[in-house]
């Protein structure tokens, strides 16, 4: 039997392995974050996710491994989570009435390969008020996510459109990983 491991402990990928309906279990990569400056934003995360793959694969050698990271890239600047009210409001305050992008990435690791890929979504917010901002900080959502914000809960009230697949932007492409998954030789349940 192939066993299936998400290597993240974010709820909202594990939401959405559960709503595709698979059985996998969850061991938390604890892979180094940092990054070179002279990386682009697809190279980041398909290295960052190649890392957790690969840490929780040395593990689990026998099993199935996805490791996976996002990114939010305005003016060519990652931005990452914001540690306080004040990082949050600022990089809201950029994003504000402006289009940036997010990048996933996600590395299965197989007992006898390795997949990489990563998918771009473009996500235009609204022209915010500082008011927008201040209620959307007291939710207390902007803290552990990548940009300060996350599409699939209250911050769907700030944005005005996506250009690409929305499952990119909550930090997993599915469509995508099904068909790499059944590529590199995982048999789906259906």
């Amino acid at each position: 039997m192939q066993n299936l491991i998400l290597a993240s402990s974010s709820p909202r990928r594990k939401e959405l392995l559960e709503n595709l309906r698979l059985t996998f279990e969850i061991s938390s990569s604890d892979a180094d974050e940092s990054f070179g400056e002279d990386m682009s934003p697809a190279e980041v995360v398909m290295e960052l996710a190649s890392r957790k793959s690969r840490t929780v694969s040395a593990k689990l050698p026998d099993s199935f491994i996805i490791g996976s990271d996002t990114v939010v890239v305005h003016d060519r600047t990652i931005l990452g989570k914001p540690a306080s009210g004040q990082e949050a409001f600022e990089i809201l305050k950029k994003l504000s009435g402006n289009t940036h992008s997010v990048y996933t990435g996600v590395s299965i690791i197989s007992p006898e390969k390795e997949a990489i890929f990563y998918e771009k979504t473009d996500v235009t917010f609204w022209e915010l008020s500082d008011e927008d901002i201040d209620t959307y900080i007291k939710s207390g959502e902007p803290f552990d996510k990548a940009g300060g914000y996350g599409i699939q809960g209250f911050g769907s009230m700030l944005v005005k459109q996506i250009n690409g697949d929305y499952y990119t932007v909550v930090g997993l492409p599915v469509s995508r990983l099904i068909r790499e998954l059944r590529e590199i030789g995982f048999i789906l349940p259906y």
